[in-house]
């Protein structure tokens, strides 16, 4: 048998129909798994911001870096891929969220520019057009703190917009101490995890703590983050948010991966890749239904990063694939929708991850088309509400649970991001004067 190595790392070829090899590989996946998931998370150091395809054409949106610093010399690098070697003509414009100032009270230079870069697929079989740029810069600055929309849109009309990045830029003004605990106000050392938040507010001139609004996420989601506008206690010069129920989140369970560096080789997580009609495809192994207790991985909380052997740049060489996502179950779940979550997805729920039942399979399937790389993902239940509730609301966050598939454990490595806004009395702004990520 030959071996393939990249990075270091052993890969086994993988026939379909040899079932020995397929064997073979799981064995030596299930090895390296700790190398494998160590070296993705070392390529994923920076992802706290939110992002949004609004044109299915526009494929593989990525932020580099999205908490900026008022006043520093440091800028998001965002790139996006559109699926044609046709030029399109994109701009782009920023707003600032939560927010009553006109556009030049808080940015300085020009309101919109034109995305000049871009460069064409080379030698792939399905072809793209990969455009990038850097925000602040020589034409375009902030001039405030806060949390920002940069939406791109095409032809010069603003409302076709194709891609939108919600980032944050910080006046470091507090400094936050935050920690999770496993003894929840709703039980001890079980399915869920607590954040206790301490705020120091000496630098502030807070005359009433409705001033300040926290807002916490847990690995980047936005299904369910929460907003707090009033703290536990309050004490001079530190605002208290503990033993607040709204702050327990599920511990869920880590993010299961796959690497699909190679076209020709079954990267981790995968059973077989193979080419067919013209595009190659990715079939990952089942996954199961989680029973039992809390088993350690390393995994990147929900990231991806673009990977291709044989490249000497992926933006533009790596390949896109089609990959099948499968989950065996018996009978299909009539209390609600499963979905692939993740930065993979946008961490949003929608049409193009919501995973359907095949009866004749008797297992939950879903395929998307994915640029060659690393990436995690969760399985999401979301229950369905009664339907006098879901008219009631409408405009609800849908609440997501990964207990209905990989379980919840307080275990659980998670990343939590705790942002606190600070809108003085008569200001016409929110002003984001501090931000902690905690593991």
């Amino acid at each position: 048998m030959h071996f393939f190595c990249i990075y270091g790392i052993i890969f086994v070829p993988l026939h379909p129909k040899n079932e020995v090899n397929r064997a073979f590989l799981a064995k030596k996946m299930r090895k390296i798994s700790l190398v494998v998931s160590f070296l993705f998370a070392c390529c994923c150091l920076f992802a706290q911001t939110h992002t949004r395809v609004c044109n299915e054409q526009i494929r593989s949106l990525r932020v580099a870096r999205d908490v900026l610093v008022l006043g520093e010399e440091e800028s998001l690098h965002i790139s996006f891929d559109e699926m044609s070697h046709d030029v399109h003509f994109y701009t782009y414009t920023v707003t600032m969220l939560h927010s009553d100032l006109l556009s030049n009270e808080y940015l300085e230079g020009f309101t919109t520019r034109d995305i000049t870069d871009y460069e064409h697929s080379l030698n792939t079989s399905r072809i793209y057009t990969h455009y990038w740029f850097n925000f602040p810069n020589e034409d375009m600055r902030l001039t405030k703190s806060g949390q920002y929309l940069l939406s791109v849109y095409e032809d010069g009309n603003p409302d076709n917009v194709v891609a939108e990045v919600e980032f944050c830029v910080v006046e470091p003004l507090v400094k936050i101490d935050a920690r999770t605990r496993n003894n929840t106000d709703i039980e001890l050392s079980g399915r869920f995890q607590q954040v206790d938040i301490d705020v120091n507010t000496a630098a502030l001139n807070i005359r009433d703590p409705h001033e300040v609004r926290l807002v916490v996420t847990q690995n980047n989601r936005t299904d369910n983050a929460v907003q707090l506008t009033y703290p536990t206690f309050v004490e001079p010069s530190r605002l208290r948010y503990i033993n607040t129920k709204d702050l327990i989140f599920e511990g869920g369970n880590e993010y299961h991966h796959f690497d699909a560096f190679s076209c020709f080789y079954a990267g981790y997580g995968i059973d077989r890749v193979f080419y067919e009609m013209g595009d190659y495809h990715a079939s990952l192994f089942p996954n199961e239904i989680t029973q039992g207790q809390y088993i350690h991985e390393f995994d990147s909380d929900g990231r991806f990063v673009i990977n291709a052997e044989r490249t000497s740049n992926p933006d533009t060489e790596a390949e896109y694939m089609w990959v099948h996502w499968s989950l065996p179950v018996e009978k299909p779940w009539f209390d609600g929708a499963l979905y692939i979550g993740g930065d993979l997805f946008n961490n949003e729920l929608g049409l193009r991850n919501r995973m359907q039942y095949d009866a004749d399979a008797k297992c939950y399937w879903l395929t998307a088309l994915v640029k060659q790389g690393g990436y995690d993902y969760q399985y999401w239940f979301v229950p369905k509400q009664p339907e006098a509730n879901a008219k009631a609301n409408a405009n609800a966050q849908k609440t997501t649970t990964t207990q209905r598939v990989d379980g919840s454990y307080w275990q659980t490595e998670n990343e939590y991001a705790v942002y606190v806004f600070w809108r003085p009395f008569g200001a016409r702004y929110d002003r984001l004067v501090g931000v902690q990520i905690i593991h």
